[in-house]
């Protein structure tokens, strides 16, 4: 098992989808990646040498590629500097509703939770 940047990528995959297992790492820097390192994307990761795993590790290391814990934390200290700001998207974020406009009447159960049934509220009868 190939492990990059800290992540256990998967053996029975192309080189060019298994690399999308790291976070940061999208289709398009995949490719880029793999094009620097000379490693065709179709390629299994099972069948790479450890020198092209080494090689495809140094380039994403050195290459500024933002990926894993520093991505991760950089984006979370970004929503804190939209909270401590009071601005309305870090507003959004407190309260945990959707930040990008969308309408909350009917959906946004993603973020607002489970729905929560009003207790003794009546079907008006006809």
């Amino acid at each position: 098992m190939a492990r990059i940047a800290g992540v256990n990528i998967p053996t029975q995959k192309k080189v060019g989808i298994a690399l999308r297992y790291i976070y940061g790492i999208g289709p398009k820097n995949a490719i880029d990646i793999l094009e620097r390192a000379g490693v065709s994307p179709e390629v299994r990761v099972h069948q790479l040498t450890d020198a092209e795993v080494l090689h495809i590790r140094e380039i994403i290391d050195g290459g500024g590629y933002n990926v894993e814990g520093d991505l991760r934390r950089e984006v979370s200290m970004n929503i804190k500097r939209l909270m401590d700001l009071g601005c309305y998207r870090g507003l959004r974020h407190r309260k945990g509703l959707p930040v990008r406009g969308q309408r909350t009447h009917t959906n946004a159960r993603t973020r607002k939770g489970k729905a929560i049934p009003i207790a003794g509220k009546k079907m008006p009868s006809r």
